[in-house]
């Protein structure tokens, strides 16, 4: 597919999709929405894809939302096929068995904050801004808002977020869990980086299996939880990775991982 709205990168292992309609302050439409779904694709069936990064192009906005220039006239049969897509591209993001991570650079604002929070860890700049302000004109979060952001902060803080419409800065979004972690924005790609650099290094499979119990793990009983862990945990064993790891701990030298 040619990318027209996001620029797509893959260096050294670590993909980068940059959302790039900055006149819109990065809002997503269906087009632009249909690239991002495309690329995280790729990223999910290239071997050489360790780990992504998702930003946004300029200095005041990650995502804005969802592009309401184009939303306006939607009929409820055009919304629904418009969120659907939606949900599809965000699953895919976060069920993806390598590590994401969002860079945001400015404003996540509806679909760009249900954006982050379908990436497994992010990365914020300290003017970042994050908020869920689809009340103001009359909707709901349409991309997993309304119960991704629970799961990350809380159903209360959640509610406040979503019922007011109300926007959170980058100290606050760390206080309550939403940001990993902030940075200056012009030290918030290289942070962004070098943690994905430590990330691609580590045992490929290993990573899969953590990333896969977390998640599905997480709504199970505990019971069933801790099973699918065991589980995970004991597939590990068949990897030349954890050969290679156990070996290296016992011969105290560092551990030559090749991704299998």
């Amino acid at each position: 597919m040619e990318y027209k709205n996001i620029l797509f990168s893959v260096e050294e292992g670590l993909a980068t999709i940059t959302f790039n309609r900055p006149k819109a302050l990065n809002a997503m439409n269906s087009e632009t929405m249909l690239e991002l779904k495309d690329a995280v694709t790729v990223c999910k069936d290239d071997d050489n894809v360790r780990v992504l990064i998702l930003t946004g192009s300029g200095d005041k906005a990650f995502v804005a939302g969802a592009d309401i220039a184009q939303m306006q006239d939607f009929e409820p049969r055009d919304a629904l096929a418009f969120m659907e897509m939606g949900h599809e591209t965000m699953r895919l993001i976060e069920t993806l068995p390598k590590p994401s991570i969002a860079a945001v650079n400015g404003f996540a604002l509806g679909g760009g904050s249900e954006i982050s929070l379908a990436c497994d860890i992010r990365f914020v700049a300290e003017n970042a801004k994050f908020g869920q302000p689809e009340i103001m004109i009359g909707l709901i979060p349409g991309w997993g808002g309304t119960q991704r952001l629970p799961r990350v902060i809380g159903m209360g803080r959640a509610k406040e977020l979503v019922l007011g419409g109300v926007q959170i800065d980058a100290g606050r979004a760390y206080e309550i869990g939403l940001a990993n972690r902030v940075y200056p924005l012009e030290q918030l790609m290289e942070e962004t980086r070098k943690f994905a650099r430590k990330l691609a290094g580590m045992p490929a499979f290993g990573i899969k299996m953590a990333k896969h119990a977390i998640n599905f793990g997480y709504d199970l009983s505990l019971d069933n939880a801790t099973r699918l862990e065991v589980e995970c945990c004991a597939q590990c064993f068949s990897t030349r990775d954890q050969k290679e790891g156990m070996k290296a701990f016992l011969e105290k030298r560092k551990p030559n991982y090749i991704g299998r």
